[in-house]
């Protein structure tokens, strides 16, 4: 008798940053720009929030979405801070951006509906499409300097088209949308009867005054999903938190896919997320926007060719010129060069690799000049 799994789980390979940063970790002496993880440690009296919440008994259950004092927090923050409308009762507190992203997409797709996902993108959103038997379709943003014009668009979609993914600011370009691109978006989608996932767990590390998110048009409301996560703006990575909002209709379907895979976020997590939206993030932001900018100038000496990041904290060059493909290049880069940085496949752009700037400015420091030292050796 054959026992059989989930034949889904077939079409789905592990991350392949996770791969590839433990098969560095066996190279003695490597230095890691892997990992998107701040190396900053939780801000204290967000901590003391959690242990305050632990040491007042908040261990039982909580409401499968969210506790009514953070719900309401965050309802005020993104009204304040973003203009983003959304009242309590839209709003699921999830097991951070990760989660937020498998409940919207669980929510939406039947077997075989399509999900639009420019790229280069996060390898997660390839791997959830397929979990739900839907069909991911890469549209490829490299030739528009990772822009999206409408005709682009349009060609993408198909009657079997559910969602369009969006990430602004990028991963792993840093990249943000232009007003044309918004523009553009805004154009196509109102055409087609189809669902807009906004993750926007960077939108808090954009450098620019001109920001803008489809997230904001209200005549997209009825279709647009927004993920949010407290784990990169707040360093708060381990404490696994975040948030969905969108619509009440939506809300109301998405909450059976969140009470019967996680049933609730720990009391006490949500303590500390509430008290993370009053920390004022900018001091680290100024730190990932001061060490890009040196990773930036470090590229530039070197002759890599990469387009400039204005958010996150991700570089993505271009090793297109040195003939090879980005998984020997960091493969190569990891034995002789003693440096791990992401192959560019892992987010669907051969041809490029990311370099995390969540690192002391020792490690960058050292880190470009190991990279400088193996280009100049492979570069033609």
């Amino acid at each position: 008798m054959e026992l059989r799994m989930n034949s889904a789980l077939d079409a789905v390979q592990k991350s392949g940053i996770r791969v590839f940063t433990q098969m560095a970790r066996q190279e003695p002496g490597c230095l890691f720009l892997t990992l998107g993880e701040p190396d900053f440690d939780t801000p204290s009296p967000i901590c003391q929030a959690a242990k305050d919440s632990l040491d007042a008994g908040e261990t039982h259950y909580g409401e499968n979405n969210g506790q009514l004092f953070l719900r309401k927090a965050i309802s005020a923050f993104e009204q304040e801070k973003h203009g983003l409308q959304y009242a309590s009762e839209e709003i699921i507190v999830t097991v951070g951006a990760t989660e937020a992203l498998f409940c919207a997409l669980f929510g939406l797709l039947n077997p075989g509906d399509e999900v639009i996902v420019p790229t280069p993108a996060f390898g997660l959103y390839e791997s959830i499409v397929k979990l739900c038997r839907g069909i991911y379709v890469p549209l490829d943003t490299r030739k528009a300097q990772f822009q999206i014009t409408a005709e682009q668009l349009r060609s993408a979609i198909t009657p079997r088209t559910k969602a369009l993914i969006l990430t602004s600011p990028n991963n792993p370009t840093g990249c943000i949308y232009s007003r044309e691109t918004i523009q553009a978006i805004h154009e196509v989608v109102r055409e087609h009867p189809l669902f807009l996932l906004c993750d926007e767990v960077y939108r808090d590390l954009a450098d620019t005054e001109d920001y803008e998110s489809l997230s904001a048009c209200s005549d997209l409301r009825p279709r647009l999903i927004v993920a949010q996560s407290f784990s990169k703006p707040y360093a708060m990575t381990g404490w696994r938190a975040g948030y969905l909002m969108a619509d009440a209709p939506i809300i109301e379907q998405l909450s059976k896919v969140h009470q019967y895979a996680v049933v609730s976020v720990a009391p006490f997590v949500q303590r500390a997320c509430a008290e993370a939206l009053r920390w004022d993030i900018a001091p680290m932001r100024e730190t990932y926007r001061r060490r890009r900018d040196y990773v930036c100038a470090r590229l530039t000496a070197m002759g890599l060719p990469y387009f400039r990041p204005q958010g996150a904290f991700y570089v993505f060059p271009s090793i297109e010129s040195c003939g090879m493909d980005s998984v020997t290049f960091c493969t190569r880069l990891v034995k002789e060069g003693k440096l791990a940085c992401t192959p560019g496949s892992c987010f669907g752009a051969e041809g490029f690799i990311r370099i995390s700037c969540c690192y002391s400015d020792e490690i960058l420091r050292e880190g470009m000049d190991r990279l400088e030292h193996f280009w100049s050796a492979v570069k033609p």
